[in-house]
């Protein structure tokens, strides 16, 4: 394979283009909604009207206005025009959808009536793709759709043109951090696992994507998994590895199943394996399947359950960089930051620096539910106004009532006030609000909303999850999940409030690892922003 194979593959992929194209989406949350019958409906109706050679149907990755699925768009390629959206795409509209090509036969019953969406939308337009930019327009199943939108030149020039010091400092001078939830620098990462002497070296990706409400890495492998493989493999090149891990949750299985045939389809082009483009650089990837357990999310837990090991934390240091799998140094981001990866190099560092804001460079992936009209997936410049996104975006709350919180970052994040929604969503100004960015999980409240329940929600959450292997989070998750039901049912006095507050100071600064940390932030952040809540609920001695 070389790099005129690759253009040959793309120039072959357009020149098989058809004058229209109907986009039907075949992710995770529309095929829950039938939109696999509806595609095989659209192909058997294009088919019969005798119109496979003007039209192609194909499947693609979520199209993100999830809230309205099934989703199926119309595009004229030649000459090419703007898209139409249609929404909520049933059995019998399929036939409507056909009818309003140009040259489809004149009907011959009822048509019935298509709800089409609004591409001008502040949903769509606010967004700004880097990571979704093939997401919801190829087919992830099509390692040719790929190619053909430019995949596998970065790593072609990477391995070519780049020495693996310059890759890595060209993701440190991106400023890219890491999409996981901690936002450590990625170049810094990197740059730790490069300058390490071993024998091996790992590279893993953590999409073990476990917290509730979020489902941006499973789009993204659901949407365009070949991405995920060629920014796993720049990496491996930066850091002299040789063996990559995709470490996804079973709870995953359209995931899995686009990961194993994209593999196999790199695998098959040479674009994986040995000897990548001609180069002495070879790597491999395997899926390793997890059972569900939230703490795996954690690196060390997540290293002990792809050696076959029960997934539970450990102490570090070592940190993985330089005890890794296996003893190996190992490097673990997660899903959306290797997706950062091909786009930061095919344009550059500065061209990634530019966008955000000064610590918080880039776009963030995030996935917008609860009381809201348009829940999906958004990609947004960092920085973009937290009152942008739940307002403009997101359409308000659902039944045209006000947003009362939003809470960012799973169970290690936090609830923020609507008195706040015009803070600036980075790293930096969630954190001063008691909340974290996390891995992008955003859950819109409206006024009916306990809460205080919230918290116990999300306690009772940290509690089941809790590996139990540290006191502090294996009893004090119980006990903070107690307090909490004490206060919602009308039976706690100031006393227990106080209680509550040393108990969340104890598990945050003794436990573990991250899950025990950071399990008591959406109790601390409604103590602090939803003091109310709780007092409301106080029994008084």
């Amino acid at each position: 394979m070389d790099i005129s194979d690759l253009l040959n593959i793309a120039d072959q992929e357009r020149q098989s283009q058809t004058a229209f194209r109907i986009r039907c989406c075949v992710a995770a949350g529309c095929v829950a909604t039938n939109s696999l019958a509806v595609k095989e409906n659209l192909q058997m109706a294009i088919t019969a009207a005798e119109m496979a050679d003007t039209v192609q149907v194909c499947g693609v990755g979520c199209m993100r206005l999830c809230s309205r699925a099934p989703l199926v768009a119309v595009d004229q390629v030649t000459p090419a025009k703007p898209s139409l959206l249609y929404e909520t795409v049933t059995l019998d509209q399929v036939p409507t959808v056909v009818a309003t090509l140009p040259s489809a036969p004149a009907s011959r019953s009822g048509a019935v009536p298509l709800q089409q969406g609004d591409l001008t939308h502040p949903f769509f337009t606010h967004q700004r793709s880097i990571v979704l930019e093939n997401t919801g327009l190829i087919d992830p199943e099509r390692i040719e759709a790929y190619i053909a939108m430019g995949g596998y030149r970065s790593l072609y020039h990477v391995l070519r043109e780049m020495t693996p010091t310059e890759v890595v400092d060209t993701m440190t001078r991106s400023g890219l951090r890491g999409r996981g939830g901690a936002g450590y620098p990625t170049g810094l990462k990197w740059a730790m696992v490069a300058k390490a002497i071993a024998d091996r070296k790992f590279v893993v990706c953590n999409a073990d994507e476990g917290d509730p409400g979020a489902f941006m890495d499973r789009s993204v492998l659901e949407g365009d998994p070949h991405r995920v493989l060629e920014g796993m493999a720049i990496a491996a090149y930066a850091v002299g590895a040789t063996q990559g891990y995709i470490y996804i949750r079973a709870e995953y299985p359209l995931a899995i199943q686009r990961l194993h045939i994209a593999i196999r389809q790199a695998q098959r082009m040479g674009l994986l394996g040995s000897h990548i483009f001609d180069s002495p650089f070879d790597f491999r990837i395997d899926l390793r399947t997890g059972a569900g357990a939230y703490v795996c999310g954690e690196e060390t837990a997540l290293m002990a359950s792809i050696e076959g090991k029960r997934g539970i934390p450990s102490p570090r240091p070592p940190y993985p960089a330089e005890r890794g799998l296996w003893g190996f140094p190992t490097l673990i981001n997660n899903v959306e930051t290797f997706a950062n990866v091909c786009p930061i190099i095919r344009n550059g560092a500065e061209w990634f620096a530019s966008i955000g804001t000064e610590k918080s460079k880039g776009t963030k992936v995030f996935a917008i539910a609860g009381a809201i009209r348009n829940t999906g997936l958004i990609e947004v410049p960092m920085g973009t106004p937290l009152r942008e996104i739940v307002e403009d975006m997101g359409g308000g709350v659902s039944d045209g009532g006000t947003a009362k919180a939003v809470q960012t970052g799973g169970p290690a994040g936090g609830c923020i006030p609507a008195s706040a929604f015009d803070t600036p969503v980075d790293y930096e100004s969630l954190t001063q609000l008691g909340s974290i960015m996390g891995s992008g999980g955003m859950i819109v409240m409206d006024q009916q909303t306990n809460m205080v329940d919230i918290a116990r929600y999300f306690m009772e959450f940290c509690r089941d999850e809790s590996c139990g292997k540290c006191i502090p989070c294996r009893a004090g998750t119980v006990q903070m999940h107690q307090l909490l039901s004490k206060i919602c049912e009308g039976k706690a006095a100031p006393a227990d409030l106080h209680l509550l507050e040393e108990l969340c100071d104890m598990v945050k600064h003794t436990s573990l690892c991250g899950l025990g940390q950071s399990a008591p932030s959406p109790v601390l952040s409604t103590l602090r922003h939803f003091q109310d809540d709780y007092l409301a609920l106080i029994h008084p001695e």
